[in-house]
């Protein structure tokens, strides 16, 4: 299957088979989606690998420049790989999810979809934010300090004592997705402009250097970014591993 026109046009065409690059495209929603907040954060710490293995990463989001600067300096995603989008006209192009579509607007669609209408998994993904989840990584240090707002700053070294080491502790996710609704919230006009594309879903491809799809993951729902929410960049390992060819 080759990756969709639209989505190859609005990054440059197709990459020249000489350079045996992989393209990995990130479609996000707003750049104050919660999703688009945690992909970044997942995929910050991983660039190193995505350049040794010859896969550029490019990330596209609906905001405008003064969000994505924030968003970038809070994420840590570089801003080099974020295009932005006006509107969702391409994710209308690609057939993604526009949202469960309520009376009323994009905000009862929303909070419907919160509540787990039209959102199917979004409820259990909320849960296990706060269960914990023994297959994931642990996501703080224990010398970090957290601070996620309305909590006062606490050592991470908690997460440990409560629930132990190696693995995601219970309320450990809950508390990356405080930090990150604090965030989002405090400077909400910034990361979401108009408030039309909230319920907006994303997707995310992999494809070679002819055009051809490795990998394509379609959101369905809130906190849905993934296909294993526990390992959301499980699909890149067959390809990390592979060295680039030099010509």
């Amino acid at each position: 299957m080759q990756a969709p026109e639209a989505l190859l046009n609005r990054i440059g065409g197709t990459t020249a088979a000489a350079s045996d690059l992989k393209r990995l495209v990130i479609v996000m929603g707003q750049l104050g989606d919660f999703d688009s907040m945690e992909y970044a954060q997942a995929l910050a710490p991983r660039l190193p690998e995505l350049e040794a293995a010859g896969i550029a990463l490019q990330a596209i989001a609906i905001g405008n420049e003064v969000g994505s600067e924030r968003f970038c300096r809070f994420t840590g995603f570089p801003r080099e790989a974020l295009l932005l989008e006006p509107g969702a006209d391409l994710h209308r192009a690609l057939g993604l999810y526009a949202g469960f579509d309520a009376p009323g607007g994009p905000w009862p669609s929303f909070l419907l979809m919160c509540a787990g209408i039209g959102s199917p998994g979004t409820l259990q993904e909320v849960l296990r934010g706060y269960s914990g989840d023994r297959r994931a990584a642990a996501i703080f240090e224990d010398e970090e300090t957290v601070k996620a707002w309305p909590l006062p700053a606490f050592s991470a070294s908690m997460f440990a004592r409560a629930g132990g080491r190696g693995f995601q502790r219970p309320f450990e996710l809950a508390t990356l997705r405080l930090r990150n609704m604090g965030e989002v919230l405090s400077n909400w006009r910034t990361y979401v402009p108009v408030d039309d594309h909230i319920a907006q879903r994303g997707a995310t491809y992999l494809f070679d250097s002819q055009g051809v799809v490795l990998y394509e993951h379609k959101e369905t729902h809130l906190l849905g970014f993934a296909a294993d929410m526990a390992h959301p960049l499980a699909f890149l390992d067959p390809y990390l591993s592979v060295k680039p060819v030099n010509l």
